[in-house]
């Protein structure tokens, strides 16, 4: 038995259609985070959030090496690895700057880091509704 995909579903459809799910979850962690002002919220829903939306680097990474982008789709997983990368390198810099705390439940992740991920996530969720909507644009890649 051979199971026959729609020659719409490929695997770069699939990839930016979760990638455009991973962005809600960062915009949701955001809100959780303002509400619990800052704190880590103690939610199974926050941990597997930010389990997958960490783990997105990696599929991404892979997936820039993986799958045969067209020329707009191919920012979104270097976006997302841009992301990443320089969210590491600020967030370590808000931190130091605050000072580290001894354990988790002491951590409070700054404004600005909760700001600058949100931006990150409309933006990055509109790149991905753009990327899906190319095929019936009338742009030219």
């Amino acid at each position: 038995m051979q199971i026959s995909f729609p020659d719409w579903l490929t695997p770069q459809f699939a990839y930016i259609v979760l990638s455009a799910i991973v962005a809600v979850l960062i915009w949701i962690e955001g809100e959780m985070l303002k509400r619990n002002a800052g704190k880590l919220p103690k939610s199974s829903f926050f941990r597997f959030s930010s389990l997958v939306d960490t783990a997105w680097f990696f599929v991404s990474t892979v997936m820039l090496y993986m799958i045969d982008f067209e020329p707009l789709a191919i920012a979104v997983p270097a976006a997302y690895g841009l992301y990443t990368v320089y969210g590491w390198i600020y967030g370590t810099r808000l931190l130091k700057r605050g000072g580290i705390p001894d354990s988790a439940e002491d951590l409070i992740v700054p404004p600005k880091y909760i700001a600058y991920s949100q931006s990150f996530a409309l933006i990055f969720f509109a790149l991905c509704l753009l990327v899906l909507a190319s095929p019936w644009l009338p742009i030219s890649l």
